[in-house]
């Protein structure tokens, strides 16, 4: 499997985003407060990249994938999902 780093510029991705991890380049990560979520998987409805999983009770994000486009923390209806920097 090819990494995004090995696509060319303007290359076609056939396979599905989840296919690829994110690497380094995200610079805003999704934080879900789960004393605010209703669990109303709009968040996981919304994401382009299926990052998101309900796992137990629990929203769960899944880092490697999620590109930090902040989809999921503008359609959260709660406003449970906060964008917060990235750790370099």
């Amino acid at each position: 499997m090819k990494s995004y780093k090995e696509i060319p510029a303007g290359g076609v991705a056939w396979k599905k985003s989840r296919e690829y991890e994110t690497g380094t380049w995200r610079n805003k990560k999704p934080v879900v407060n789960d004393e605010k979520c209703t669990r109303c998987l709009e968040c996981y409805i919304y994401c382009p990249d299926s990052s998101i999983s309900y796992e137990g009770d629990k929203i769960v994000i899944d880092y490697s994938h999620c590109k930090g486009c902040g989809i999921c923390a503008k359609e959260c209806p709660q406003d449970a999902i906060t964008m917060v920097e990235e750790e370099k």
